[in-house]
């Protein structure tokens, strides 16, 4: 019997090149005739008629393709734990619905997994986009190697292959507001890495606006480092310190030269000070006891809405 090899392709607003894409996909099967490939896509609530560009390729090829439809936009992280919980292969690959990656890689993936390695990334070397992008990206990255993974890929992976050991260990963490790709790094794997050039958009837009990479950014920093509330205690010790320096210089001002220290400005200074950094320390405990909340309320990741299964090509 034939091993399975499973990809997990998320799909958030991929209309325009599902066409082109799901056919390169589905080459796989040729390059790779001692597998059964099974292609897991999972629909993000895309609202641009991707569900029904996947179904129908799927009554062209039902028995390779399975689509997880979830009930609305969950993001990234949970449509990828959505398709992992569904894949039967012996191990899996992770590649995003927009090709940048080089999808003919998972042949030397695989490879390197026949070998014995349960953790195989494609590693950027290089990004052939806008220099803004790359900018945002590298302060993210940047972020994650110095204060959570200090080994982590310089630029970043969202294309890999992980053993059955891997997809279990995933499948049995239920945390939110976190990134996949830094929870498979941080369970210790050691990664066999594959150099890659991530290429340019043939077709539509990216959906990480701004604001995604900064919440994205946000719930890293939070969720696999201590630096939110190391920063707070370091904030209080440094103002400690300058509030001492400054009474001392006060008072022997005051016991030397007896000069009257000045009055209301240093007053109205050093309350705004402590005013901010009371306000900033705050909004960091409120950022835990949020992340807190949303734990306790035992809330699903995902909803699925949908499963259009490969075996029996019928919704069920």
């Amino acid at each position: 019997m034939r091993s399975i090899f499973s990809i997990v392709v998320p799909v958030y607003q991929n209309a325009k090149n599902l066409y082109q894409n799901v056919p390169k996909l589905l080459t796989l099967k040729d390059m790779l005739p001692v597998y059964e490939l099974e292609l897991i896509f999972v629909d993000d609530g895309s609202s641009d008629g991707s569900f029904d560009i996947l179904k129908s390729f799927v009554a062209k090829n039902p028995e390779h393709i399975k689509i997880i439809k979830l009930a609305r936009n969950f993001g990234q992280t949970p449509a990828i734990q959505a398709g992992l919980r569904y894949a039967h292969g012996q191990c899996v690959g992770i590649i995003s619905a927009d090709l940048q990656e080089p999808y003919e890689l998972f042949v030397d993936m695989l490879k390197k997994w026949e070998e014995g390695a349960k953790f195989v990334m494609g590693e950027r070397c290089h990004r052939e986009e806008h220099k803004r992008h790359q900018m945002i990206s590298s302060i993210y990255w940047t972020l994650v190697r110095r204060f959570a993974l200090p080994d982590f890929p310089k630029m970043g992976y969202d294309f890999c292959l992980i053993d059955r050991q891997v997809v279990d260990n995933i499948n049995q963490i239920n945390e939110k507001n976190s990134s996949v790709f830094v929870l498979i790094y941080w369970l210790g794997y050691r990664p066999v890495r594959i150099p890659i050039i991530r290429s340019l958009r043939n077709e539509g837009e990216s959906q990480w606006h701004l604001w995604k990479k900064i919440n994205f950014t946000i719930d890293t920093i939070f969720n696999f480092t201590l630096l939110p509330a190391r920063l707070i205690t370091f904030s209080g010790i440094t103002m400690a310190c300058f509030c001492f320096l400054y009474f001392l210089r006060m008072f022997i001002l005051w016991f030397l030269y007896h000069e009257t220290p000045p009055g209301w400005m240093s007053v109205i200074g050093l309350l705004s000070m402590f005013g901010a950094l009371l306000l900033f320390s705050i909004g960091i405990v409120s950022e835990y006891l949020l992340r807190i909340l949303d734990e306790s309320r035992k809330r699903p990741p995902y909803v699925v809405e949908d499963v259009i299964k490969i075996e029996a090509n019928e919704k069920r």
